[in-house]
């Protein structure tokens, strides 16, 4: 067995999904499941206080926004003072849920990445975004895999279910489901958020991680905030380049477990049959959570 990844089809991938088709990240150190050292002794002085300016302006805008249990294990995993060890980290995640944290380069191959989260592995890349990219960054980097996506997993129902989404992503590649499994993981995982008795509160991580969208995503009339159903997401395409022109709302982490959980083999067959829904769209009947006040 090789103990380097085979990158040419991943590469080929990538290079249609970004606009230069560059890769950020060291690939010629990971292994064959793309993991590599964090080297955490490595980060420089700016680095750190990068990292620091970043969770500071987070720490600040989530308050009142985000839900509290990811507020909660945030202000428990302490780590405003600097880049942290995931090692550290994993240390305590383990303990919680069973699940590690592992250094990867940068985005990895889907298969990869679903093998991880099917066996409680969260792939968080190494490398920090620069001084200019402060308020937006194309890739994933290490504050948006760290912070965005590591306090949720100390949630037990949270943690399982992205567990089921790893299992359910490597059989979603032998269906042709990708795209749609992708829409549910970017409604949910990345942009999703759930119903509280004081309103609206953020749990995807791609919000959490964005110093306009926390505030765009609860308070704006423009974006429509539409009950979970995952057909409807399924069907719906997103935007990678723009805050969301459609959010999706969960009443509870169960839900999101347990809407999740059939076998969604006879939806992909559906689903091919129909034409995707702009992510603007309102269907008939359909209502829309007011933004918080």
């Amino acid at each position: 067995m090789s103990t380097n990844p085979n990158t040419d089809d991943f590469f080929a991938t990538v290079a249609t999904k970004s606009d230069s088709g560059a890769l950020r990240g060291d690939y010629s150190q990971a292994d064959a499941n793309y993991v590599v050292a964090q080297n955490w002794d490595s980060y420089t002085p700016a680095q750190h206080a990068l990292w620091r300016r970043l969770y500071e302006r987070q720490a600040r805008l989530i308050p009142g926004r985000a839900c509290d249990v990811f507020i909660d294990s945030l202000k428990a995993l302490d780590v405003s003072q600097g880049i942290p060890r995931f090692d550290r980290t994993t240390e305590a995640l383990y303990k919680a849920t069973g699940w590690q944290l592992v250094a990867v380069p940068g985005l990895v191959p889907d298969h990869t990445f679903f093998e991880h989260l099917a066996n409680r592995r969260f792939p968080v890349t190494v490398w920090l975004r620069e001084e200019h990219e402060f308020d937006y960054i194309v890739e994933p980097d290490l504050f948006h895999d760290f912070f965005g996506h590591v306090p949720l997993l100390f949630n037990p129902v949270f943690a399982n279910h992205l567990q089921e989404y790893g299992k359910g992503g490597l059989k979603a590649l032998k269906l042709d489901g990708l795209a749609y499994l992708a829409r549910l993981y970017w409604y949910t995982i990345e942009f999703g958020l759930i119903q509280s008795k004081e309103g609206l509160r953020i749990y995807g991580a791609g919000i959490l991680s964005s110093g306009g969208e926390v505030e765009y995503c609860l308070s704006s009339d423009q974006p429509r905030r539409v009950p979970f159903e995952v057909e409807r997401i399924m069907r719906t395409l997103y935007k990678i380049d723009t805050y969301q022109e459609t959010y999706f709302v969960i009443k509870d982490f169960e839900q999101l477990f347990n809407d999740t959980a059939p076998d969604f083999t006879p939806l992909y067959e559906r689903l091919k049959q129909q034409e995707a829904l702009p992510a603007n769209t309102l269907l008939p009947g359909e209502t829309s959570f007011a933004p918080n006040r």
